[in-house]
């Protein structure tokens, strides 16, 4: 081993894994790496006699991996809690007011990085959920946003009527990589907002442009979801 930590690479946006293989799956193979440099830089420190320097330097780098550990293993134990609840999906809300509630909730921290949160939902979007649940990750969905966005400038959530379901989408300019992206906190609280936002029956999608990023979600409105329901007890 060099002596230098290995870096956490990955050629999908960091709120997605890959085709196949489950979130929970996808973190725990990323645990490996930090798990595998700390074994190392342990093994190193308790060799052969060597120059205080070097061994400070190694322990340093065991404590680093020992975080970059700590906030995957923090993550993974969230998407097990999350797999474990049950969902009623009993809730019939207003997504949309759901959604301003957030943005207010969260608009002293936006004001804090100087990030200008503008909100156009269209009303009436009515849904049948768990509310707690949607409710927790729409929080840690712009929340994550607002740790990833770039200082002074514009994050825009719209919301709107498409068919027989609601869609709304968070777009922002994002600020320089984080450390230990794709795996650092904010984006995993992506990556956990993903795994949520299906898991009650939502559709997901990412798309980065040249100077913005893009999550969009969707859910079924109440009616169609009430006819999904329908027909499947009719089977």
């Amino acid at each position: 081993m060099s002596g230098t930590a290995p870096r956490l690479e990955a050629s999908l946006p960091a709120d997605s894994w890959p085709k196949g293989r489950s979130p929970l799956a996808h973190l725990l193979h990323a645990l490996n790496q930090p798990l595998t440099g700390l074994q190392c830089a342990l093994e190193l420190a308790a060799a052969s006699p060597r120059p205080s320097a070097y061994s400070v330097g190694t322990l340093r780098e065991a404590l680093e991996l020992t975080a970059r550990m700590r906030t995957l293993v923090e993550a993974t134990r969230e998407l097990v809690t999350l797999q474990d609840e049950e969902s009623e999906k009993n809730d019939l809300f207003p997504l949309d007011a759901l959604l301003r509630e957030t943005v207010e909730d969260l608009r002293p921290v936006a004001e804090t990085r100087g990030i200008d949160m503008a909100v156009s939902v269209d009303t009436g979007l009515m849904v049948q959920a768990d509310r707690g649940h949607v409710n927790a990750l729409t929080f840690r969905l712009l929340e994550s946003v607002l740790s990833l966005a770039l200082e002074e400038s514009p994050l825009r959530l719209t919301g709107r009527r498409e068919g027989d379901r609601a869609t709304f989408l968070v777009s922002w300019i994002p600020a320089a990589p984080a450390e230990h992206s794709p795996f650092s906190r904010p984006e995993l609280g992506l990556l956990i907002s993903h795994a949520a936002w299906e898991r009650e029956g939502g559709e997901w999608a990412s798309t980065q442009e040249e100077s913005s990023r893009t999550c969009t979600l969707r859910l079924s409105l109440a009616a169609a979801a009430a006819r999904r329901q329908n027909a499947v007890s009719e089977i």
